[in-house]
């Protein structure tokens, strides 16, 4: 059993490694102020970032999920390793030699289980990469990297290797190292034969797969001889530190440059990556033998910081296995805040051929964006029906139009509805408009079917409760706050030029009524009380359209014809309600906030009682604002 780390060893470690310069190995940090840095926490999925790093005082927390520590804590956690095997690992980085204290130092038997299959790997990729330059056997693999345009120096660049044909070479030559026969087929590099264990890999091209901070944990395999009898591409198998659902091959050399410039470009094969990358495209990636998912998708978007602008490319064979691809990314990009696109070349070449038939330039346009991807699903699936016939166009809308209603941007989502009916031939653009948004309101509102009329899980209290028999929901309007909500949302419905814009900006849950709230999310959904400016015939239908239910619909009418409790309805009257409704947000966020104060002082976390006191003070600061200069402090 392996010995205790000497403390002082430990201490030099933690010293030595930078926790920034760890962190930025699995995901994006951007400035949070105060010298820290900020990103998308790792540990849980989050959509802003709550996930903060201070590099002055070697610590890192999490607001969200409230994971917090040093360097070696982040490193035990991201990567699943024990406190010895995340010390061992950033040793190793920082050329730090460990003593351990029961029995002194031995490399063979003192590391985590982690650590040496970790190690073997890289022992192996090494050991392949030299086979691949030096062998003679080899030169089978080199012809078939020269033929795709790859010379040594590429292979050299991505660590491309050759396992011989041989039974046992790599498996005696790991034994040589200190490597048993166990730690050698827990690591997939080897396998059970009839009289112990062989190379699982002979005779094939290797790729060495390494994860986002570098370390070689699996490899791909390529067929290069009829007489192999397995398959095309042979990946290493689920092992303790390789999960081919969990790993991007290529991510180690382009996640600074996705980082960066906040763009990923997703492509099928190990050849297309390196490509890509030679042909100046360095942010190309690719799976490892399994479909584009979830989990892939959380790598990326720790580095594309779920920027709205960043630009997630796929590239895909032009024939029906690559279009059958690019619709199962389709199935994943609403978990995306960057937009999604496909980039098919015209003769329906990978970037592999497409660079070695037509140069460097011909891969670089290529993957300029070209078509979104919700736009090429569409035209995939109409494709599929007759739309010269009545019944093909309705059964193509069935199928179509949950496609659109899954656009994050509710103002793109109602642009290609139009385009939609445009696509379909249906003159009546307003159905195609009106069925999508339908559709998208029962997304969001968690409706496996089309239930007209049942309430939202928020308002089904209100629905429930008994209504006076004038109308209305059954509130107390004696109440000054709702009584104020209900004024807010008259003037934004009848009119909306004196609250714009600064109504658009209020958020729902500044409606604490949860039927204004629901009022509230329709206008948004109808495109604002700007929208009402521009157009304020279209705006009440567009209104009464998003509302969920026949309930809502009902109060955006009564709301959109009660007086207004004013004689003389100007600016300054609407101003005067703005700022009544925002100042009571503010001040329920401050109640909050000294609730969480008090528990904070009772020994919590030193770095989030600092946060929560400078929200506390910025609150304060805004409400002075408001209670000082009112309507012009919005």
């Amino acid at each position: 059993m392996a010995g205790r780390i000497n403390d002082e060893d430990v201490k030099a470690v933690r010293d030595a490694v930078p926790i920034d310069a760890v962190v930025s190995e699995y995901l994006q940090l951007r400035n949070a102020g105060g010298g820290n840095l900020k990103g998308l926490c790792p540990f849980h999925d989050e959509k802003s970032p709550s996930f903060q790093v201070s590099p002055s005082k070697g610590l890192f927390h999490c607001f969200g999920c409230q994971e917090g520590g040093d360097t070696i804590t982040f490193v035990m956690k991201v990567d699943h390793l024990s406190f010895s095997e995340a010390v061992e690992r950033l040793a190793a980085q920082a050329g730090i030699t460990l003593r351990y204290e029961e029995g002194g130092y031995n490399p063979a038997h003192q590391r985590g289980e982690r650590i040496r299959l970790v190690e073997a790997h890289k022992i192996a990729a090494q050991w392949y990469a030299e086979q691949l330059a030096t062998s003679p056997e080899a030169e089978t693999g080199r012809i078939f990297l020269a033929e795709r345009g790859f010379d040594q120096a590429a292979a050299v660049h991505f660590g491309v290797g050759y396992s011989p044909q041989g039974w046992d070479h790599l498996t005696r030559y790991l034994r040589g190292k200190g490597f048993s026969d166990k730690e050698l087929l827990l690591s997939g590099l080897s396998q059970e034969g009839r009289r112990g264990p062989i190379d699982r890999f002979r005779g094939r091209l290797m790729w060495p797969i390494r994860d986002i901070g570098g370390e070689v944990v699996g490899f791909g395999a390529r067929k290069l001889y009829e007489a192999d009898n397995g398959p095309k591409y042979l990946n290493t198998p689920d092992t303790a530190i390789y999960r081919k659902s969990q790993v991007l091959y290529g991510i180690d050399l382009a996640k600074k440059e996705i980082a960066k410039s906040s763009r990923a470009v997703v492509v099928e094969g190990y050849t297309d990556v390196m490509a890509c990358h030679l042909a100046g495209v360095t942010t190309a990636i690719a799976t490892c033998g399994t479909a584009f998912g979830g989990d892939h998708i959380k790598i990326l978007r720790r580095l594309l910081m779920d920027n709205g602008s960043a630009r997630v490319i796929f590239t895909f064979d032009g024939d029906a296995a690559g279009q059958k691809a690019a619709l199962r990314a389709f199935e994943d990009d609403q978990k995306f805040a960057a937009e999604t696109y496909i980039a098919i070349a015209p003769d329906g070449m990978d970037p592999c051929e497409l660079r070695l038939a037509k140069g460097d330039e011909a891969v670089a346009d290529l993957v300029e964006p070209r078509t979104p991807l919700f736009e090429f699903a569409l035209r995939q699936i109409l494709g599929r029906y007759d739309l010269d016939t009545p019944a093909g166009r309705a059964a193509a809308l069935d199928e179509a139009a949950p496609i659109v209603a899954r656009i994050k941007n509710s103002g793109a989502q109602h642009e290609v509805a139009v385009e939609l009916a445009g696509m379909l031939g249906i003159l009546d653009t307003q159905f195609v408009v009106r069925r999508v948004a339908q559709l998208a309101r029962w997304a969001r509102d968690g409706k496996g079917s089309p239930q007209q009329g049942r309430p939202r899980p928020a308002d089904q209290q209100w629905a429930a409760a008994p209504r006076p028999a004038g109308g209305g929901p059954a509130l107390t309007l004696r109440n000054p706050v709702y009584a104020a909500e209900r004024e807010l949302l008259k003037l934004a419905l009848q009119r909306p030029e004196l609250v714009s814009p600064a109504f658009d900006a209020y958020g729902v849950d500044e409606f604490t009524a949860p039927p204004y709230a629901a009022v509230r999310q329709a206008v948004a959904e109808a495109g604002g009380a700007e929208y009402g400016v521009q157009d304020p015939q279209e705006y009440l239908v567009r209104v009464r359209e998003a509302a969920p239910d026949d309930t809502v619909r009902a109060m955006v009418t009564e709301l959109a014809v009660e007086p207004i409790l004013r004689r003389t309805v100007d600016e300054t009257y609407a101003g005067t309600v703005l700022v009544q409704i925002r100042r009571r947000a503010v001040e329920r966020r401050i109640h909050d906030i000294q609730s969480q104060l008090t528990r904070l002082a009772t020994g919590g976390d030193p770095a989030q009682l600092a946060a929560v006191q400078n929200e506390m003070w910025v609150l304060q600061q805004y409400d002075q604002t408001l209670r000082e200069r009112g309507a012009e402090a919005l």
